[in-house]
């Protein structure tokens, strides 16, 4: 495979797999600009500081956030500033916007950027072209960016369509992303046709909160054997009972720590990332 990156974005994605070369597991906290709080009134540092003990190699929050978590735990997790927001009392909850820069988000000392693009929303448009303004401010600062592509809109009858999926993890490569965010389409062999000839490592999002323990883990399990490079999990996560806890069974299933996934399963998208 030919490489054009360069020294500094590789070294920035080798800081990103902090506990894997080839794996990846990324817990997103950006949830609370479109929801509000996601923990009570100063505990964003204490969960931040219990998944950076717990092996989760990334986590992704607003440059605001950063002002109340200790830089401490930026020494055993990664960063992500996530560019892009909304909130679920917009009129269009699917529209997005950038409230934050990559040249901000470096000073605040992040080892990644993130923006998100609903395919097929009202508001795409605008989205793509944010997306490929962040690009190209990525490739001038050497920034890796994670694309986070959802189908989702008035004209999106299946956002787990693998069509559509193929179609989000392309348009997320052909913009320029290093790693992209996306549905898992619900099987193992239909994922594998999607990452198989997926230009970039492709994360599954985490999905809704499942109470079911065992089926959080079968979905990523499966999600592993179908080619994706690893998981972005907020809610399964942060609001388990026990955070830290549910993060060491994820990573021992991300990373491999446990038992192997079957022959085949996994990590060949990974090594585009190490290359």
């Amino acid at each position: 495979m030919i490489n054009n990156t360069s020294f500094a974005r590789r070294l920035r994605l080798q800081r990103l797999h902090h506990h894997d070369p080839e794996r990846l597991f990324v817990v997103p906290l950006d949830h609370s600009l479109t929801d509000g709080p996601l923990t009570p009134s100063g505990r964003l540092n204490a969960l931040v500081g219990q998944l950076a003990a717990h092996h989760v190699d990334a986590v992704v929050l607003h440059k605001g956030a950063l002002r109340h978590v200790d830089p401490e735990w930026f020494t055993r997790t990664s960063l992500i500033v996530h560019l892009s927001a909304s909130t679920a009392h917009a009129p269009d909850p699917d529209a997005k916007y950038l409230v934050a820069s990559v040249e901000e988000s470096l000073r605040a000392g992040a080892d990644a950027v993130s923006v998100h693009v609903n395919l097929g929303s009202a508001g795409e448009r605008q989205q793509i072209a944010d997306m490929a303004a962040v690009a190209d401010a990525c490739d001038r600062w050497n920034v890796p960016l994670l694309a986070m592509v959802y189908p989702r809109g008035p004209r999106i009858d299946d956002p787990r369509s693998p069509a559509l999926v193929a179609h989000a993890v392309q348009l997320a490569a052909d913009l320029g992303a290093d790693l992209v965010k996306t549905p898992y389409v619900g099987s193992v062999a239909g994922m594998a046709a999607i990452t198989g000839t997926a230009p970039i490592p492709v994360v599954v999002v985490g999905g809704p909160r499942n109470q079911d323990e065992a089926q959080t883990l079968a979905y990523v399990e499966d999600a592993l054997r179908g080619g994706a490079v690893g998981v972005a999990m907020g809610r399964n996560v942060f609001q388990a009972p026990d955070p830290g806890a549910m993060a060491d069974k994820l990573s021992d299933l991300i990373h491999q720590k446990g038992a192997a996934l079957p022959a085949g399963a996994a990590g060949t998208a990974g090594r585009a990332v190490a290359a």
